[in-house]
């Protein structure tokens, strides 16, 4: 079985990610870590050096290759499911656990690294709420196409036994 986990920047895939595949005995893969791994290069200077187009492009190649693993976790980015076909991709080889996180707590959640996150590069500070509160309402038709959703603010080590169960 392969578990995605998607959801807003914030929402805690890779941190809940990590510890769900430990808690299952599950391979865990972060799919940004793959991409940066694969081009030697960290998110935001793939953004920079070559835009967000090639971005999505390699995104999506690096998330198909994960199908060489049938028993594994892994992270998205917040935009991977909205792009290239990959939410269908998702839900036809795996399961989709949205983790969904308000505006505000996802905002606190991320303050200490949102400068260094490409989606908010060129936003000023008392815009921040509003554009993360307009991108997840973009999003949602991606997002909730999940076949679980939980609230990222609620969550623990034994949440991974509750997704099993219904899978």
């Amino acid at each position: 079985m392969r578990i995605f986990i998607i959801g807003f920047m914030g929402s805690g895939k890779s941190h809940w990610g990590k510890i769900w595949a430990e808690e299952s005995k599950m391979n865990y893969y972060d799919l940004d870590a793959l991409i940066i791994a694969e081009e030697q290069l960290s998110i935001e200077e793939i953004f920079e050096k070559k835009g967000e187009a090639y971005f999505r492009k390699i995104e999506a190649t690096v998330l198909r290759s994960t199908i060489e693993d049938e028993h594994c976790i892994i992270s998205c980015g917040g935009g991977t499911p909205c792009f290239v076909e990959n939410m269908t991709w998702m839900n036809e080889n795996g399961v989709t656990v949205y983790l969904k996180g308000e505006s505000v707590w996802l905002l606190q959640n991320m303050s200490e690294e949102i400068h260094h996150r490409p989606l908010f590069k060129n936003i000023d500070q008392s815009e921040i709420l509003g554009f993360i509160e307009e991108k997840i309402k973009e999003r949602s038709v991606y997002y909730d196409k999940a076949q679980i959703l939980l609230p990222s603010a609620v969550q623990n080590k034994d949440t991974i036994w509750q997704i099993l169960s219904t899978i």
